[in-house]
């Protein structure tokens, strides 16, 4: 009798074996559900990597997300559709080892049968759809990650002060990428990967209060203030007016006009000495700090173009090499004076002296200098205990200390009592424990030791160069008014008259020790 016929063998595996169906261009464990899913997710990956970067080379200017979502999301997304194809290829060899079932046939297509062919186009447009789709919602997350909004408020609690005092500040149209990140992939994974710890605290309320500064991974300033400001320009002097008024029943004022040095990087553009001689590109200047707020500098240390260098060291605070070597070092740059140039807040005595000094409050009142301030720096334990308080406090002085100014100027306590809860608002965050205590700045030196860290006169080399305190290195006195007194005038520059007399004492004290917090 004839034997019967063996089944016959799939054509997936006869093209293996050299018999007369359809060749694959692939080995048969690459046919499988597995490992399809892999491909299609590689290569619509693949595919949002090429369109973000040909959107990124043809845009007028980088975006610091762009690079992100091009070079590490979608990258990450691509490695893991081609781990799912060896994963299924992988799968269907392990299971033809062990004699199981690997046969995983894929639909036939037959483009004559009208059924399959509207298949093919439904599916055809599908893709294409979602292709579209995937393109249109990479690029809108790449926007709203790109966006202030998504800094600022995302994380509102955490980051409610620092959003607040952005909008208020000179760069509140300069995005927050742009100086926190800048562009391309490297300084991304530097500032947020390596503080991936945040995204925990701020899920498990574990961050800090306030949060801590100066910030660790920023990135260095020649890549982000430089490209505004260029040091090669900085120009030579800038006129200031101030207006102060003192904590006395009259609020009288004090006016000083001043040039300020600001100096420069071009000798075409004027003289190169002033405050910004620090950062002329022919000189380097470095110190040591032995604290995180680098207010404590015993040792600083000046290099001139030729290589010729100077080295000072504080009388005042002495150091060991020891405690020199354990010290942060640093080669200045914008942010070692300007440490606050975005996220401001201010001291309250000079809030008031501003919006006093605009009309806003009124300077006729009595004490308002002295009693806004002190009502405005207290430790409130919230923003709405503060505004109730604010409001509370000023209209009862004036109830009753000058129930005839509290009746006949209503209308100005009111917007002395408005003006102060704005102050507060913008300055004080009293559920993050931050106000302009926790936060100094170091530019000037009348609130925080600024300048003063190293040019207290006290900082001295082996040869006896001093780096002075004296008020011309940095500003010119050009006018000076206290109260309806004279004014002093001089081009050349007036003494300075402090206007509470405590003699010569304001000559060795800083201003921070009165100015300051206490």
């Amino acid at each position: 009798m004839p034997s019967e016929p063996s089944d016959p063998v799939p054509p997936r595996d006869r093209s293996k074996d050299g018999g007369s169906g359809p060749r694959r261009p692939l080995p048969t464990s690459f046919y499988n559900p597995i490992t399809l899913l892999g491909s299609l997710i590689a290569v619509v990956s693949f595919g949002l990597i090429l369109f973000l970067i040909l959107l990124e080379a043809t845009s007028g200017h980088q975006k610091p997300y762009m690079g992100i979502i091009a070079f590490v999301i979608l990258p990450a997304i691509l490695l893991l559709g081609l781990s799912l194809v060896a994963a299924g290829v992988l799968r269907q060899q392990y299971r033809r080892r062990h004699g199981k079932e690997v046969a995983a046939r894929l639909p036939r297509i037959d483009l004559n049968d009208p059924r399959h062919r509207r298949a093919v186009q439904l599916i055809a447009l599908g893709t294409v759809l979602v292709l579209a789709l995937s393109a249109f919602t990479s690029f809108k997350a790449y926007e709203h990650t790109d966006s202030d909004q998504f800094c600022g408020q995302t994380c509102h609690n955490v980051m409610q002060p620092e959003y607040t005092a952005y909008r208020n500040s000179p760069h509140a149209r300069v995005g927050c990428v742009q100086c926190h990140i800048g562009p391309g992939a490297k300084w991304f994974v530097r500032a947020k990967l390596s503080g991936a710890y945040q995204v925990y605290a701020t899920l498990f309320d574990k961050y800090p209060r306030p949060i801590p500064t100066p910030i660790d991974n920023l990135r260095p300033s020649r890549d982000t203030c430089e490209t505004c400001h260029w040091p090669q320009h900085f120009f030579a002097e800038k006129f200031v007016q101030n207006q102060y008024y003192l904590s006395d029943e009259q609020n009288h004022s004090v006016k000083l006009d001043l040039s300020i040095k600001i100096g420069g990087g071009n000798v075409e553009s004027g003289p190169t000495s002033g405050i910004h001689w620090h950062m002329n590109v022919a000189n380097e200047v470095s110190y040591i700090a032995l604290d995180r707020q680098r207010t404590k500098i015993p040792w600083v240390r000046s290099r001139s173009r030729d290589g010729l260098e100077t080295v000072y060291r504080s009388s005042e605070l002495p150091a060991t090499d020891d405690e020199l070597a354990k010290g942060e070092h640093r080669t200045m740059d914008c942010i070692d004076c300007h440490n606050r140039p975005t996220h401001i807040y201010h001291p309250p005595a000079k809030s008031v002296n501003e919006v006093m000094s605009l009309g806003w409050i009124d300077p006729s009142l009595p004490y308002v200098k002295k009693v806004a301030v002190e009502a405005i720096d207290r430790p409130y334990s919230s923003a709405a205990v503060a505004q109730d308080s604010i409001r509370v406090t000023i209209e009862s002085f004036y109830r009753e200390s000058y129930p005839e100014i509290a009746a006949a100027k209503h209308a100005q306590i009111e917007r002395a009592v408005v003006e102060a809860q704005r102050i507060f608002s913008r300055n004080f965050f009293p559920e993050m424990r931050v106000s302009w205590r926790s936060f100094p700045d170091n530019i000037g030196h009348m609130y925080s030791l600024g300048c003063f860290r190293c040019h207290d006169g006290k900082h001295v080399s082996q040869d006896g160069k001093v780096l002075s305190r004296e008020c011309t290195a940095c500003h010119t006195i050009l006018a000076e008014q206290i109260g309806e007194g004279s004014q002093q005038v001089s081009l050349t520059g007036v003494d300075y008259q402090h206007p509470e007399d405590i003699g010569d004492a304001w000559r060795e004290m800083n201003c921070v020790e009165c100015h300051g917090p206490q």
